[in-house]
């Protein structure tokens, strides 16, 4: 392998782990596996639906925002009552300032060490520089104290400030090994420049957010060639550990995704790696699962030379990379750590081209952006937007899969056999 800026550089090699596809079931599949293969719809909406984030409430519902629009547009959102096989309307009566968001709204549940403090609910809309538009830069922040019955107006922060996809991530911080009620959130800027800022409440629990500030700066020529974005932050032992993670989008779409850790709660990071080619992708989404497995979706970039010389979109041969979609890659903490490629792969539904008439491993990449809940038997609930019919050719929509590991790894060990003695 060649090194780019004293990082061993990935040229895009395939992957080597299984991936089960759930766009088309088996003829001869157990009906018990039904539900893996058909996703239900969130929101079929009038016009481009996309980009949703999805919150587990204490009652088991999940809360599912998305923007009206591509990036950007007022905010929606659904509710499922019965574990993400059907949803119906979701915020009775949402803010005013929401018909206004002007970015992804992401959505996160904080929870506070003193028992007479109850949960938050938090979504942060930031405020990007989109061509030919004004911004008044920063993100604004909405909370609701009742589980998302009600929500307050949005709050602005950091006017001025270009932020992008606010926050990427939100992790809680330990001081002195132990949990504290302090968040780290990250976005990125027009530049790449990645940046965390610190929230945490005063005593009248009012908000508040550190100064943002840029946290990869020792590794800018990395940063800025691979123009990393969109970071996802995972924690180690099941969430509960004293190691951070991150996974980035390298949007120039030139190298892989990149993996640093830090053992100091985001103060430093370890010089990036690039990840394996198996989770190289885009808009990372981490959640470990009851067994301690960690499933991380994403959009699928794939760069091996060999499958880029078959599956190419029209009209764009040589770009270096085309899409299998929406994924989710199953593995384990220890598999990030040390650079493995984890069990298996997902391709959990196809997202069509405009030419398609059938699934195929080339995919559509207007998907990713995940909300992802755990319930509390350990299905796992993933949504996303695309085109998943191929006779659809009107804008993208919201739908959302139900998936338990326990099936998917009967599903893949069948593969296995199957491919070993075939019939």
């Amino acid at each position: 392998m060649g090194k780019i800026f004293g990082v061993k550089k990935i040229t895009g090699s395939d992957y080597s782990i299984p991936q089960l596809d759930l766009s088309v079931k088996p003829q001869n599949v157990d009906e018990k596996y039904r539900s893996l293969f058909e996703p239900s719809v969130v929101d079929y909406g009038e016009g481009y639906l996309a980009h949703p984030d999805s919150v587990l409430l204490k009652n088991g519902d999940i809360l599912t925002v998305y923007p009206k629009g591509h990036g950007k547009g007022a905010i929606l959102s659904k509710r499922s009552y019965d574990g993400g096989q059907t949803y119906v309307n979701g915020v009775k009566n949402p803010p005013q300032s929401w018909e206004f968001s002007r970015e992804t709204p992401t959505i996160y549940r904080l929870e506070f060490n003193s028992p007479e403090t109850q949960d938050k609910i938090l979504l942060v809309s930031a405020n990007p520089k989109w061509p030919f538009e004004p911004t008044t830069g920063g993100f604004n922040c909405s909370i609701s104290c009742n589980e998302g019955e009600t929500w307050s107006e949005f709050q602005l922060f950091y006017k001025g400030q270009i932020t992008i996809v606010a926050m990427a991530s939100l992790t809680r911080l330990k001081e002195n090994g132990a949990f504290v009620d302090k968040w780290m959130g990250l976005f990125h800027d027009g530049d790449f420049y990645n940046y965390k800022t610190i929230l945490s409440f005063d005593a009248q629990g009012k908000m508040l957010w550190s100064t943002p500030e840029k946290y990869f700066s020792t590794y800018r020529k990395i940063e800025k060639s691979s123009n990393m974005c969109e970071v996802e932050c995972v924690r180690s032992d099941n969430g509960k550990g004293d190691e951070l993670c991150l996974s980035t989008r390298s949007n120039s779409k030139k190298v892989n995704s990149m993996l640093s850790f830090s053992n100091d709660e985001g103060k430093t990071w370890s010089s990036p790696v690039y990840a394996p080619s198996a989770l190289n992708g885009e808009r990372h989404k981490a959640d470990y699962l009851p067994d301690g497995r960690l499933v991380i979706t994403f959009r699928s970039i794939q760069r091996d030379p060999v499958k880029n010389s078959t599956y190419k979109e029209p009209k764009k041969e040589g770009r270096g990379w085309f899409s299998e979609g929406w994924i989710a890659w199953v593995g384990t903490y220890d598999d990030l750590k040390n650079g493995k490629e984890g069990q298996y792969r997902i391709k959990v539904a196809h997202t069509y081209l405009p030419d398609q008439d059938k699934p195929s491993l080339l995919a559509n990449s207007d998907c990713g952006y995940c909300g992802n809940v755990v319930l509390a038997d350990g299905t796992f609930v993933t949504s996303t937007y695309g085109i998943f019919t191929p006779d659809e050719k009107r804008y993208t929509y919201i739908a959302s899969k139900r998936i338990r590991l326990e099936d998917t790894d009967k599903l893949v060990k069948d593969k296995e056999k199957d491919n070993v003695n075939p019939s």
